[in-house]
């Protein structure tokens, strides 16, 4: 959208899962974790979420200390809670119940000012699924490379013909 601001996103969680269904929620930060994002500084590679007394937690996501930032600066891997309205966290509690189910996030990004992520309920791939994702990309590229490559030589006349 328009007045969305990526600071960081998941490439891996499409690759290592089959995404469910996915919302947006919002961010506790501390000042020096938003002066950071706005930076475009974080990292989603090992982040997951978790749901914990009614409140869903996200752990392991980086934001690296603010440069500018003072002995107040925050810590880069503490578990942030999420804010989520409570029938969002229920429905969340119900799908992750289930087995072999996770939450991960997607994307971080500002929204009118504001930091939100994309989280997902997602099932794990087994490796013969990536495996599959991965020849059906080749083979989608494979062809988009012949279409473009029948189209180039309609629009030359050939050399070799000429005499």
């Amino acid at each position: 959208m328009a007045d969305e601001k990526l600071v960081a996103g998941n490439r891996r969680a499409r690759h290592e899962y089959h995404i469910e269904e996915s919302m947006e929620a919002g961010m506790a930060l501390t000042g020096t974790e938003v002066k950071a994002l706005r930076a475009g500084r974080a990292s989603l590679a090992e982040a997951f979420a978790r749901v914990q007394r009614g409140e869903v937690w996200l752990h392991q996501m980086h934001i690296p200390p603010y440069e500018q930032g003072n002995i107040h600066n925050h810590e880069p891997l503490r578990p942030r809670k999420l804010l989520l309205h409570r029938r969002q966290i229920a429905r969340l509690e119900g799908r992750v119940g289930q087995k072999g189910y996770t939450i991960v996030p997607l994307r971080i990004y500002f929204r009118g000012g504001r930091a939100k992520i994309e989280i997902a309920v997602g099932r794990g791939k087994k490796l013969y699924d990536k495996r599959e994702a991965v020849g059906a990309r080749e083979a989608d590229r494979e062809a988009a490379r012949a279409v473009k490559r029948t189209v180039e030589g309609r629009g030359r006349g050939r050399r070799d013909d000429r005499s």
